[in-house]
């Protein structure tokens, strides 16, 4: 799971992550990870409007957001 966050981070880009939060509640979160720091990693959570730190222990998935460009054909 690490080498996948690690290599958003390196491509500047966002990805969709399931998670088991301390409480056992499994949220999906829209993130856009920042740095690591030891066996965590901080990213921005577009869910929640904010920096956020995730254990790296504590995700389940990860799906990189593609995003396509659209080109006017004339």
């Amino acid at each position: 799971m690490k080498e996948q966050l690690i290599k958003a981070m390196k491509r500047n880009q966002q990805v969709d992550m399931m998670y088991v939060s301390k409480s056992g509640s499994i949220t999906k979160r829209r993130i856009k990870v920042i740095k690591f720091v030891g066996n965590s990693f901080q990213a921005y959570c577009f869910n929640r409007n904010s920096k956020r730190t995730f254990l790296i222990d504590s995700v389940l998935a990860v799906v990189p957001i593609i995003h396509k460009e659209r080109k006017v054909v004339c």
